[in-house]
């Protein structure tokens, strides 16, 4: 298991605290552990506080009235979940579960609240983080309403070749049918959009690892989000 201290030590949301600082949070802080499938939290809940990732992955989701799924987002080690509703004093807006085996670090509402209000510096790291969140948002929102799917996975696949410092293979962090979630399409359609991008020589698929072979093809598909039939 991993310490707390570690994982809030190596948090950008905690980046650069002072030694006191970081003892507060881990005195205030608590381990939670989950098995594949256990819900973090559901929609509709009071934020009674806010957790970061140890170890795992956590999908953050929507659920329709028919019942189908709509991923936002997919959260891994050092990333923080459901801090913007407990700042607000609100309501969590989505549903959490954990993908994998999980470990979190969990921080209750109010004595997180207590702790800025004493060291007020801690806000500036969690405003750098929430405008890197409404980044992300922003362009989930543009993707999903104005582009087609082909244009969604290039955007998606040039994403993760930046967060993996800019490979020209990247790596899925996620089963393809949670992808297909994510991008707003069924698992059939993002296969055989996949196998177009492929045959047009955009990208090579060897199962989750992905050959990046025309990087500035797939920067135009990701503008202009249509492939040629």
């Amino acid at each position: 298991m991993l310490r707390k201290r570690d994982v809030i030590a190596h948090s950008p949301l905690f980046s650069g605290l002072a030694e006191d600082q970081m003892n507060h949070l881990e005195q205030i802080s608590r381990d939670v552990h989950l098995a594949r499938g256990e819900t973090v939290f559901m929609e509709g809940e009071p934020g009674k506080g806010f957790y970061i990732v140890a170890a795992g992955k956590v999908k953050v989701f929507k659920v329709s009235a028919e019942g189908k799924e709509q991923i936002l987002h997919i959260y891994g080690p050092g990333q923080p979940i459901g801090e913007v509703p407990v700042f607000a004093g609100q309501l969590f807006p989505a549903h959490a579960q954990a993908v994998e085996k999980c470990h979190l670090i969990f921080f209750p509402r109010q004595a997180f609240i207590d702790l800025i209000t004493a060291h007020p510096s801690l806000a500036l790291n969690m405003l750098a983080v929430l405008s890197v969140r409404l980044r992300q948002f922003t362009m989930q929102v543009e993707n999903l309403s104005l582009k087609e799917v082909p244009g969604r996975l290039a955007s998606y696949l040039i994403y993760l070749s930046e967060e993996q410092n800019n490979t020209q293979e990247v790596r899925l962090p996620i089963s393809k049918g949670q992808l297909a979630s994510l991008l707003g399409t069924i698992p059939e359609t993002l296969s055989r959009i996949f196998n177009k991008m492929s045959a047009q020589g955009y990208i090579d698929v060897q199962g989750m690892a992905i050959a990046i072979k025309d990087r500035e093809a797939l920067a135009d598909l990701a503008l202009n989000g249509r492939l040629v039939e």
